[in-house]
This record gives structure tokens, sequence and C-alpha cells, in this order.
């Protein structure tokens, strides 16, 4: 696998197009032109083992890693504008790569360089979530966040539900039978839930469709079908009784260890989240498919400014830091699921988890990862979603009227949407 992917960034490297591109954009053209390079990216956004081995790996540069907390975006943004410091390669949030895709001419398109060489080695729909309308790739992805059910397996079990994963999955393989397990759960065990959040289910819905709140044309979508089924399926769940109480802080925590949540529907770097949170609940875990199927939460790249120093090396740090074996000691050392298929494979993945009851987590979470649908998000579809999330949270912890929460939600996106230039 190294072997190739050594032969595939060399292919690209030496491309009469790559060179142009450095020279084009003020870079060095080569590694001798340049005697630093300097990283930027934020805790727990790459694994710092790895980052610390890239210092070491590329003894012809000095690679200067720095950790930037606070709002990065803002910081990257700000930096960018001022024209001096800005990093030479960097990190990019899922959430913010939307808008990162609206000035793509501040990023090298990492196709010059022999990225598209490499794109099949990489989920597809991630690789396009970090490319423009054009084809131009701005992100190398870094990690993703498929989805997946995780649960309680005694609490199902005092419930008279499927206690296996293969079971549960196929028992529960619609919001409709989920709710309806939900519903009998209650009966057995009545402070029970196996809906953790509205908005998480409305934001699962909303991501297993290959539509969100506006088009690539930039129209305002977010008034058509693919939403209101997805506001319905999460209002149902309070309609129901199935869905919890609004937990947040400590609270989350307790009703996660004490079993009022039997069941979570989360990205895959949600383990982390319960294994940290529900302490002294080893081995009561298990992992199942998500109703309907996957959707992606999350998931961060790599960027190269066009100020980069020298393009060519910092492409093959990114490629480095990104390989498949690299990014399964970035899941054992930061919980980063990777983005390569290929290290599904790797025992970092394959071996059972103890958390997880000794679960091969990997068969419900690669497979989900595979089958994330490929969605257009624009760079206004943060800000124009946001009505939505503040009125399910009105129907589920105030009792607001489901119509009334739509049109008031409709109504308010659609003035934030026109706003942000959508028609």
């Amino acid at each position: 696998m190294e072997l190739t992917r050594r032969t595939l960034i060399q292919a690209g490297l030496l491309s009469s197009l790559a060179v142009a591109g450095c020279s084009s954009k003020g870079g060095s053209g080569g590694s001798g032109a340049t005697k630093e390079l300097t990283l930027w990216y934020w805790g727990g956004g790459l694994s710092d083992k790895v980052v610390a081995d890239a210092v070491k790996q590329f003894k012809q540069i000095t690679l200067k890693p720095s950790l930037i907390g606070g709002d990065f975006k803002q910081k990257l943004v700000t930096t960018m504008n001022g024209r001096k410091f800005v990093p030479d390669i960097t990190g990019i949030k899922g959430e913010n790569i939307a808008s990162m895709l609206d000035e793509a001419n501040r990023f090298i398109d990492l196709n010059t360089l022999g990225a598209d060489k490499l794109a099949g080695q990489y989920v597809e729909w991630k690789w396009k979530q970090g490319s423009t309308k054009d084809g131009k790739l701005i992100g190398f992805p870094i990690d993703i966040g498929p989805t997946a059910m995780f649960y309680r397996q005694d609490i199902f079990k005092k419930g008279g539900l499927p206690t296996e994963p293969a079971e549960v999955s196929a028992a529960m393989s619609t919001w409709e039978d989920l709710f309806a397990a939900g519903q009998k759960l209650k009966k057995a065990v009545p402070d029970a839930f196996i809906v953790d959040g509205v908005l998480q289910v409305f934001t699962v819905a909303v991501g297993q469709g290959d539509k969100r709140f506006i088009d690539q044309n930039n129209h305002f979508i977010g008034d058509q079908d693919h939403i209101r089924k997805a506001w319905d399926i999460a209002v149902k769940s309070v309609e129901l009784g199935v869905a919890a109480p609004k937990f947040d802080g400590q609270d989350l925590n307790a009703a996660m260890t004490n079993g009022k949540l039997a069941a979570i529907q989360g990205a895959a770097w949600a383990a982390l989240d319960i294994k940290n949170g529900a302490q002294g609940t080893d081995g009561k875990w298990r992992v199942a498919a998500t109703p309907v199927g996957p959707a992606n939460i999350g998931g961060s790249f790599l960027a190269l400014p066009t100020t980069c120093r020298d393009p060519q090396l910092a492409f093959q740090i990114v490629t480095w830091l990104l390989s498949a074996e690299n990014q399964a000691r970035g899941f054992t050392d930061a919980a980063l699921f990777p983005s390569s298929p290929a290290t599904y494979a790797m025992p970092a993945l394959t071996q059972g988890d103890a958390f997880f009851g000794g679960q091969k987590t990997i068969e419900v979470l690669g497979e989900a990862a595979k089958k994330v649908p490929v969605q257009y998000e624009a760079s206004a579809d943060a800000a124009v979603s946001q009505p939505y999330s503040d009125e399910l949270t009105n129907v589920w912890v105030k009792g607001k009227n489901r119509d009334q929460a739509w049109n008031d939600a409709v109504a308010a996106a659609k003035q934030i949407a026109e706003r942000q230039g959508v028609s």
C-alpha cells in the first residue's frame, strides 16, 4: 500500500502542471528554497503522535506544528487576511469547508499536485465534500463521522427488545420501527428512552438524503418535502413519548450511565464521548446500524493556502499524515475515524472493543462510511438550518404546536437565506 502511495505521489509531484501552479502562486517550487513549513491544527484534529513523527520523517525541512485554540476558523481567516504568518498547511473543520470552498482561490487545488491520482483511496462522498463544483480539491480528507446507533444491550434486554447488533439493525431498520421499539421499551422500563435527542434525529434524517437546505443553483429548498419529512420524523419521537428530555452536561452523562438513554444516534466519534461520559458501563454497550441508512456528522480536512512556501513538499507531508497506516494510528490515538477504507481492514480497527462487549464495531461503522450519500452543502447552509433547530427545541422542550413551529422555522430560514444572497 505504501509503495503504491509513494509512486502515485511522485507521479503527481513531477507533473508540469504542479510546478506551474507552485510558481504562479508565489511558492518556492522546490524544497531547497525554504527551510521550514508550518502546520496549524486544533486539539484532537490530528494524532499528536503522528504529527511528531512527521517532524522526524521530513528531515529536509523544519516542520513546525502549532495547536491553535479557540475559534480556529476565525483565527485562520484573520491571519490569511493579514497576509502574515499564514500557515503552509492548515486544518479546516468539516462545518467550515463549505464556506472555505466559496473562497477556493485562497487555496491550492491539490489535484494539481497529484491528489486526483489518490482519490480512489478515500471515500468518494468525503472527497467531493472537499471539492469545488468545478472539480478543484481544496480539502484533503482527515477523518469522517459516519453514524450508527449506540445502545445499551442490558436495557434492551429488560425491555424485551432484540439485543445482538445484527438483530437490532434488522428490527429497527426504519424510524417507525425504532419508535415502536421505544414504546415497547417504555412499558417495561418506564424511565428509559430510545431517542437521545430530537435535534440529533433531525440532523441524521436530513443527512440521509442527497439534498439539504440550499441547492446547487443557490435556491432555498428548506420548505420542500425532504426537509419536512425529516422534521416530521423528529417531531414524532416527541409525540410518541420515546424522546428523552433535553439532557446537558453532567445530566447527559448521568443519563447514559443510569440507563435513561437506552440508545444514541451518533457519529463514530460519539463512541469516545460515551466511554468518557458513561463510566462504569463497560461491556454494556453495542453498536447497530442507523435506521434507514447512515449520515455523516463531522470530519475535517487539510489544505494548503496559496501562500504555502513549498506546495510540493507540503503535499507530501499531507499525504503522509493521512496515509491509511497513519489514519489507523489516528483512530487509536485520537478516535479519528478514517476516511480511507483500506484502514478498515487493519488491526487497529478490526479488533474487538471491550467497552462494546468485544464487538468489532468496524463491521457496522465501516459499512456506514461507504454508504453515506453525497450531499451538496452551501456556505449558508448552517445559518439557514438554525431556525429548524430552534423551533424543534420549542416543540421538544416547550410543547409548541408542530405546524406553527414548522411555519415559523421556514419563515425565519427564508429571511436568513435572503440576507445570505440565496434566492
